[in-house]
């Protein structure tokens, strides 16, 4: 198994890209799903414009149009991590890139907590997207809605797998690897 940790430019373009897409996603989707769902946006304008008593298409194409950006925000930075997960992935095989194997026996607890993360982290991150592109594009026909509610898990895991993520690298750069982070920023210079 190689676990080459010369980051090359693009290893870590691919890297950064993803890192800094996903916190969007994130946002987005969590304020898509809580304080900008649609039916808070439209019980605020019934609530807001009682004298005027809107009818409820009304109120909801507003809702949309207000949510509008936002979305189009997460479209966005959807196809970043797409588009760098699955170069990412290429580019691990091709450079023989590899993390720990969590079930090879002889790990040290550490590298089999580190090849779970992974394992779990790319899981993820690939339900996401093909979950994603099931909603956008209706692939899958009556399992598009299956799609979105697991699609919708991601605003429990990504917290959690950052936490841990970061975590690993805190570990990493103050025992056995350190100036992990100075590699991954700036290369082996």
């Amino acid at each position: 198994m190689k676990t080459d940790r010369h980051y090359t430019p693009i290893h870590r373009i691919l890297h950064w890209l993803i890192a800094l897409a996903m916190p969007v996603l994130f946002i987005t989707g969590f304020l898509r799903m809580n304080w900008m769902n649609k039916h808070h946006i439209v019980s605020i304008i019934e609530n807001k414009t009682e004298k005027f008593q809107l009818p409820a298409e009304q109120m909801a194409d507003i809702a949309k149009a207000i949510r509008e950006p936002m979305w189009q925000w997460h479209k966005y930075f959807a196809f970043v991590v797409t588009l760098s997960f699955l170069a990412r992935v290429v580019y691990m095989l091709i450079k023989g890139i590899r993390f720990p194997n969590p079930l090879k026996t002889g790990v040290t607890a550490k590298e089999r907590l580190q090849g779970f993360t992974y394992v779990l982290l790319y899981f993820f991150i690939g339900v996401n997207v093909i979950t994603g592109i099931m909603m956008l594009t209706g692939i899958g026909g009556e399992l598009t809605e299956a799609a979105e509610t697991i699609h919708q898990f991601a605003i429990y895991w990504f917290p959690v797998l950052i936490l841990i993520h970061l975590s690993g690298v805190v570990i990493a750069e103050f025992t056995t690897k350190k100036g992990v982070v100075s590699k991954m920023i700036g290369g082996e210079g």
